[in-house]
């Protein structure tokens, strides 16, 4: 039987972040609530680039990454 193997990406960094300390509420807001509080917990946290990174490489499409919302990451990638 021939199965593909996918890399598992590296995830330690989430153990570090702020936001597995916080709580997913900040992060994930209903819509048209505000996300300051979130951007706030991101810009103290040391893992912003690594979070940031990794939702840009997997398309993540809900929530604040590393500081950016949604619409901000879908500005970035447009841009880049």
């Amino acid at each position: 039987m021939y199965t593909d193997t996918i890399p598992t990406p590296d995830l330690a960094w989430q153990r570090e972040a702020l936001c597995a300390q916080t709580g997913a509420d900040f992060f994930f807001p209903e819509p048209g609530s505000s996300v300051r509080e979130a951007k706030r917990i991101c810009g103290m946290c040391e893992m912003r680039t690594a979070c940031l990174d990794y939702a840009l490489a997997h398309d993540e499409r809900f929530g604040v990454w590393g500081g950016l919302s949604e619409k901000e990451r879908l500005h970035l990638r447009r841009t880049n």
